[in-house]
Parts: C-alpha cells; sequence; structure tokens
C-alpha cells in the first residue's frame, strides 16, 4: 500500500481524513443516497472522522468487521479525494473478498473509479491471491453496474428481492458479479 495508477492513488484511511470524507459525502449525497444503505442520513465531519478511524484501526489489525477495509482514491497529480473502495465480506480461509465503491459528482464520469476498481482487482487476485472478487450493486443503480461490466466482471445472479433500496424503503434486487482471475482485465499500469 498505496496502490498507484497512472492517475490514483488508493491507499487506507488516515486520522483526519474525515473532513474531506465528509465534504464529498455532503457533494454527491442525492446521488448516494437512493442506493447506499450508509448514506440514509447526512453525517457530520466528528461522524465520518470516527468511521475513519475505526477503518484506518481495521488496517492496522487486519480486522475482517465492521467498517471493513475501506481505500481511499485520490488524484495523484492534485492530491484531491476522489471516492472510495476497499475490501469487505472478507473470507480468508476460500479467500475471497467483496468490494464496493462510490465517488464524488465532480469527479463521475471520467473513468477514475473504473481505473480505481481496475487497480483493486489486480491487487487482490496478484497481490492477496483471492479466488474470486465480487461487487453487488442494486439492480436499479445503473452507473455502479457498469464497473464490473466494463471490467469483464461475470454477472453470477440477480438476487430476487434480496434487498431495500435505501432511497424508498421498497423491496429490490440485488446484482451480483464476480471476477475469478485478472485474465482480459483492461490493461492499467499499477503498482503497490
Amino acid at each position: 500500500m498505496p496502490i498507484m495508477t497512472p492517475r490514483l492513488v488508493l491507499r487506507p484511511p488516515r486520522v483526519g481524513d474525515g473532513v474531506i470524507v465528509n465534504a464529498a459525502v455532503l457533494e454527491s449525497f442525492d446521488q448516494l443516497h437512493p442506493f447506499m444503505p450508509w448514506a440514509r442520513k447526512k453525517q457530520s465531519p466528528e461522524e465520518t472522522e470516527e468511521f475513519v478511524r475505526q477503518a484506518a484501526a481495521n488496517w492496522i489489525l487486519k480486522k475482517s468487521e465492521e467498517p471493513w477495509l475501506p481505500l481511499f482514491v485520490f488524484q495523484k497529480e492534485t492530491d484531491q479525494f476522489v471516492g472510495s473502495t476497499g475490501f469487505h465480506n472478507i473470507d480468508w480461509e476460500v479467500p475471497c473478498l467483496e468490494t464496493g465503491y462510490w465517488i464524488r459528482n465532480r469527479c463521475a464520469g471520467q473513468g477514475l473509479m473504473t481505473e480505481a476498481v481496475n487497480a483493486l482487482t489486480q491487487y487482490a487476485l496478484k497481490q492477496l491471491r483471492v479466488k474470486r472478487i465480487a461487487i453487488t450493486c442494486d439492480i436499479n443503480n445503473i452507473r455502479s453496474r457498469k464497473i464490473p461490466e466494463r471490467l469483464g466482471y461475470q454477472l453470477e445472479a440477480t438476487l430476487k428481492a434480496n434487498r431495500i433500496s435505501a432511497a424508498n424503503s421498497e423491496v429490490s434486487d440485488t446484482l451480483v458479479y464476480a471476477r475469478y482471475d485478472s485474465g482480459q482485465l483492461p490493461i492499467l499500469t499499477i503498482s503497490y
């Protein structure tokens, strides 16, 4: 760590990151709220800093529990906070894990999160030697679906009536995408 791409740096949270993360969440709240259960209400910078501190501790202690192992994404040239990805629902016995992601509004539409998830996927498969990496998302989250599709993840399943929509509390379906190897990922130079 960190994981670096031509445009990005992905790194574990650090104490003090709460202010920048909170500003990005508030900027993007209207887009995050319909799909992210953690975005049901706006948090204060202090609440976000508490999450950051717990996540930083999980990385140090290698804890496989909430808030899991998030990675914050920054633009390499400007050090601007882009969004977050990371590892969750980790089973080291298999080993397998899931990833998720969100991007702040001003950085969307530039391929930055696709690049970050590509790098994260390569890292998980090559460095951590996981056998399976999965991405799940609400069937109605079109922007989120496009990332695993661009990266050649297989649509494994549609889990019917599997989740409650964060936006309207209605029952919705979950899409499950997975990769088992790094073959045919879009070419991306990464270092770590």
